[in-house]
């Protein structure tokens, strides 16, 4: 049961239909930046985790 070509193309022209090509970029666009503040979330998260560790290994 794999995926062909051409079962990609009907996919694209019947998305194309529903949502019109000006609002599909706005999707890719939108899906992008959230993307990237998802990775920014994640190194954000591993760099607030490493400081407390840091600070609490300097007190002890």
């Amino acid at each position: 049961m794999d995926i062909g070509p051409s079962e990609l193309i009907i996919v694209l022209v019947i998305v194309v239909l529903l949502f019109g090509p000006g609002r599909i970029a706005n999707i890719g666009g939108e899906l992008g930046k959230a993307i990237g503040e998802f990775r920014k979330g994640i190194a954000g998260d591993r760099d607030t985790d490493a400081a407390p560790a840091d600070s609490t290994d300097k007190l002890a």
